[in-house]
This record gives structure tokens, C-alpha cells and sequence, in this order.
């Protein structure tokens, strides 16, 4: 009996840090972040504001990425888990893809999910589109930039309330743009 109240203890400290770590997140205040993106973009900024698809040669992507870039972006790699600087990132502004510059998710969309992966709890609408990914043995939720097609991360189910969801991302396919 004690290691069952041990067991509940621990998995609502966990739910606790989870919550906590999102902050004030109710399903009103997500949907106005999900709306109200562009208001922490900086005058000025280099993004793009259309999701018209680009249409690129790989060696048009190869001249204007970086090999890990590349790589990740457009073979659909992964980088190393604590490799990118993007995870530890704690100013307010918005992450946009670094194929096409297009807005994907903004710092009040951030948490440390403690993957060593950037990680959201919800996106920019309309901005990534999701696919199935079949390569490891569990079926995932994969997801790309709907103008460049370059590929992200995965989207996971153990994000923190309310939206429960973690978009898991490479920092190497984002650039981050301070407001």
C-alpha cells in the first residue's frame, strides 16, 4: 500500500511540475496566443506571411542550408537531444522555420519538456502539417512546415495541460527572431 501511495504522490508531483511549467495556460489564452502570434513578432522582422508552398531543387535546398540544416530539414533527421542552443531559449519573440522563414510558434508557446528538444505546447494555425510517421517501431505524429515541406519534429501526447500536447522540434529546422 505504501508503494502504491508513493506511486500516486510521485505522478501527481509530476502533473503538478507539468501545469506549473506551462503556467497560465487555459483553453481561452491558448486559442488568443494561437490568434494573437504576430503582436511578439519585431518590427521588421525577415518572416514569411504567406503559406503559398515554395517549390525548390534540392540543390537549391542544399546551397542555401546547412548540411545539419539540410539534413534534418529535408531527409527528415534528427539532431542530437541538448545540441541546439533553440532549447535553452528564454526571450519573448517567435520561432519560425529556418528552410522558408515562415512563423511556426512563439516563446509563450515554449516549455522545457527536459527531452533536450525546444519544445511547444501548441502551434501557429495552419502553419505545419502533420503526416504518419512509420520508421521506428510505434507509429508517430510527424509534422512539417506547410510552405517548405521541411520537416520539424514530432508531435507527442505528454505535453502539459490543457492541450496535453508536445511539439517536439529540432532547433536546427527553426530560428528563433526576438520580439
Amino acid at each position: 500500500m505504501e508503494r502504491r501511495n508513493f506511486l500516486l504522490t510521485l505522478v501527481a508531483l509530476v502533473g503538478a511540475r507539468a501545469v506549473f511549467a506551462a503556467g497560465d495556460k487555459t483553453p481561452a489564452s491558448i486559442e488568443d496566443m494561437r490568434k494573437n502570434w504576430k503582436t511578439l513578432l519585431a518590427n521588421n522582422a525577415d518572416v514569411a506571411l504567406t503559406t503559398e508552398p515554395l517549390d525548390r531543387s534540392n540543390t537549391v535546398w542544399r546551397q542555401l542550408l546547412t548540411p545539419a540544416q539540410y539534413h534534418v530539414l529535408r531527409e527528415e533527421g534528427t539532431e542530437y537531444p541538448g545540441s541546439s542552443p533553440l532549447n535553452n531559449e528564454k526571450r519573448v519573440g517567435v520561432f519560425v522555420c529556418a528552410g522558408c522563414s515562415l512563423p511556426l510558434f512563439t516563446s509563450k508557446m515554449k516549455y522545457d519538456s527536459g527531452t533536450g528538444w525546444p519544445s511547444f505546447f501548441t502551434s501557429i494555425p495552419d502553419h505545419l502539417a502533420n503526416k504518419k510517421d512509420h520508421k521506428m517501431i510505434v507509429e508517430r505524429d510527424e509534422y512539417h512546415c506547410v510552405r517548405c515541406g521541411g520537416h520539424q519534429g514530432h508531435v507527442f501526447d505528454d505535453g502539459p495541460a490543457p492541450t496535453r500536447e508536445r511539439w517536439c522540434n529540432n532547433g536546427v529546422a527553426l530560428r528563433f527572431i526576438p520580439a
